[in-house]
C-alpha cells in the first residue's frame, strides 16, 4: 500500500499528477471525524489507468486521505513531482459532491501558481464540464476539460511534452490565447471501456487509508477498513432535473465494464488489499439484467465474503435480481426515493410510481435480507411544508435502515440549475453553499418556501426520523446496542447553519 513521507527528498518527476481536491473538515463539520466516509478517488485511478496505457508516467495525490491543505498539497507538487500537467479532478463520490469541492479545487491551484507560476494546470470533472467558461475566467488554471476527461488529459500533456504550442486540435477543451478563452469542439466518449482503462490504478492510492460510511457497516459497525469505491458503469440513462450527473458525458452516454473487467478489479481488492466494504459508485447499478446477474455470478463462484453497497430505483428492482444480489454480497441498497408527493416527484421527472409501490418494494428488498437506505429531498420546485411533511411521513413508514435527507440544490449541469438562472431563483452565494453540510448550505427555495425554511426543516426531520421509536427499536433489534450507541453520538453532533440560526445545534 503506498503511503507518502512528506519528509521524503525523492523528486517523482511524472508527465502528468492527478490531485484529488477537498476537504472533509469543511464540507461535514464534526460529522468528518467519526461520522462520514473517507471516500477513494476512482476516476483519478481510472484516469491513471487511462494515461499509464498510452505511456504517460503519472501519479496520484489524494489531499483529503492525507487531511492536506491546499498550501501543502503545492508544496508537495512542487518539492516531490514537478509534473508537466497538474490535473485537479473536481468529482464527487456522488453526483451532486463536485461542486462543493470547488473552494479547495480554487485554493489549490492558487497555491500551486504562488509557489510555481509555471506548472499547468487542468481541471476535469462534473463542475468544471458544467460551467467550463467560468471556471477558466474565475480560476487559477490553464485549461478545462469540458467532457469525461481522460482522451484530453493525454492529448495536453503530450503536447507538453512536445513543447507544441497550439492547442487547436484538441477535443472538450479550454484553455486561452493572448488572454481569451477559447473552446475547442466536443470529443467523442469513450466507447470501450475494458480496453480503455483495463484496470484500476489502486497501487496510486494509499489503500490503507479509506473508510466506509458508518451505515455501510451497521452489521460490522468496528470494520470500516479496508473500504474500497468501484465503478461498473458510467453514465446514467434517467434526466431527474434535479441531478448533474451527465454533465461530462452528454446525451446516450450510458455505457458499462464488463463483469468480466468488474470481477478482476474485485479480485485485486480482496486477495492485494483485503478489502471487504466496497461502494459500486455507479448513478444505477441495478439497472441492466445482464450486467447486474453477470456481476453477481461472479463473485458468487468466487465465494467471497463482502459487503457492498450501490444505487438503485423503485422501478429498477426486478424479477431475480434480489436473491442473486443478496448471494454476491450485496448488503445495502440506496433508493432515491426523493419525495412523499406524487405530484412533487412527477415535476422533478422521477418515475410514475407511487407511495404504495415505494413501500412495497423497500419490503421486498428487507425480505431479501438486503438493508435499505432511503434517499429523500426537501424543497424540490413544487414543494409545500405540506408534502415536505408527506415526504418526511413516508420516510417514517418505509424506516429503512437508514435515510439521507437533502435539501434541493441547483447543481451546475442540472436541468433545474439552468431554470434557477433563467427564473432568477436565489443560488448559493459560494461554492461550498452546495454541501448539504456545510455552514454555508443554501438550498433553493420555491414558490411556497424560502431557503432557510427548507433548510430547517430537513434538519428538524432528520432528528425526528432517527430518535423515532420504531426505528430505534428496529436498530437495537436488527443490528445490536453498539449501532444505537453510534446512532446516538451522530445526533449529538451539532452541524452551525448560517441559513437560519449562527448558534443553531441541529444535527445532520
Amino acid at each position: 500500500m503506498k503511503t507518502i513521507n512528506f519528509r521524503d527528498s525523492e523528486i517523482r518527476h511524472v508527465d502528468v499528477l492527478l490531485v484529488n481536491p477537498g476537504s472533509l473538515g469543511v464540507v461535514y463539520q464534526g460529522l468528518s471525524n467519526e461520522f462520514s466516509a473517507i471516500e477513494m478517488p476512482i476516476l483519478p485511478a481510472l484516469f491513471a489507468s487511462y494515461l499509464r496505457e498510452r505511456n504517460l508516467s503519472v501519479d496520484i495525490l489524494d489531499a483529503p486521505a492525507f487531511g492536506l491543505s491546499p498550501e501543502q498539497v503545492a508544496e508537495l507538487i512542487n518539492e516531490s513531482f514537478l509534473p508537466k500537467l497538474v490535473v485537479l479532478v473536481v468529482y464527487g463520490f456522488q453526483p451532486s459532491a463536485s461542486t462543493q469541492n470547488m473552494p479547495a479545487a480554487g485554493a489549490t491551484c492558487r497555491a500551486i501558481k504562488a509557489l510555481n507560476p509555471k506548472i499547468q494546470i487542468m481541471m476535469t470533472g462534473t463542475h468544471p464540464a458544467a460551467l467550463p467558461k467560468r471556471t477558466m475566467e474565475e480560476e487559477a488554471i490553464d485549461f478545462v476539460c469540458d467532457r469525461e476527461g481522460p482522451e484530453t488529459i493525454v492529448a495536453v500533456a503530450e503536447h507538453l511534452k512536445a513543447s507544441k504550442g497550439n492547442f487547436n486540435q484538441i477535443s472538450s477543451l479550454w484553455y486561452r490565447e493572448e488572454k481569451e478563452v477559447v473552446q475547442n469542439l466536443p470529443g467523442e466518449l469513450i466507447k470501450d471501456l475494458d480496453a480503455a482503462m483495463p484496470e484500476v490504478a489502486f497501487d496510486l492510492l494509499p489503500m490503507d487509508k479509506y473508510r466506509a460510511h458508518n451505515w455501510h457497516c451497521f452489521e460490522h459497525i468496528h470494520d470500516r477498513q479496508p473500504y474500497a469505491s468501484l465503478y461498473t458503469t458510467l453514465g446514467c440513462p434517467y434526466k431527474c432535473s434535479f441531478c448533474c450527473i451527465n454533465a461530462p458525458f452528454g446525451k446516450s452516454s450510458y455505457r458499462m465494464w464488463s463483469p468480466e473487467w468488474t470481477i478482476r478489479q474485485i479480485d485485486t481488492l480482496v486477495n492485494e488489499y483485503g478489502v471487504k466494504n466496497i461502494k459500486f459508485v455507479d448513478e444505477m447499478f441495478v439497472l441492466n439484467t445482464s450486467h447486474v446477474i453477470g456481476i453477481c455470478d461472479h463473485i458468487i463462484e468466487r465465494g467471497y465474503d463482502l459487503n457492498i453497497w450501490a444505487y438503485a430505483r423503485i422501478d429498477t428492482i426486478k424479477d431475480g435480481f434480489l436473491e442473486k444480489l443478496s448471494q454476491a454480497g450485496v448488503r445495502w441498497l440506496a433508493l432515491g426515493i426523493e419525495s412523499g408527493s406524487k405530484h412533487v416527484r412527477d415535476g422533478v421527472e422521477k418515475g410514475r410510481f407511487g407511495s404504495s409501490d415505494i413501500i412495497q418494494t423497500v419490503r421486498d428488498i428487507q425480505a431479501a435480507g438486503i438493508n435499505v437506505i432511503g434517499n429523500y429531498i426537501f424543497g424540490l420546485p413544487d414543494d409545500t411544508f405540506e408534502s415536505m411533511q408527506d415526504t418526511l411521513d413516508l420516510a417514517i413508514e418505509a424506516n429503512c435502515e437508514f435515510a439521507n435527507f437533502y435539501s434541493a440544490m441547483a447543481y451546475p449541469g442540472s436541468k433545474l440549475y439552468g431554470m434557477a438562472i433563467e427564473n432568477g431563483w436565489e443560488l448559493p452565494d459560494s461554492w461550498i453553499g452546495y454541501s448539504q453540510h456545510s455552514y454555508e448550505c443554501k438550498p433553493l427555495p420555491t414558490e411556497n418556501l424560502t431557503s432557510s425554511e427548507v433548510l430547517q426543516f430537513r434538519d428538524e426531520a432528520f432528528v425526528k426520523y432517527f430518535t423515532n421509536q420504531r426505528y430505534l427499536d428496529m436498530v437495537r433489534k436488527k443490528f445490536g446496542q453498539d449501532v444505537l450507541d453510534h446512532i446516538n453520538r451522530m445526533l449529538e453532533i451539532g452541524l452551525p447553519r448560517k441559513q437560519y440560526a449562527s448558534s443553531a445545534m441541529l444535527n445532520s
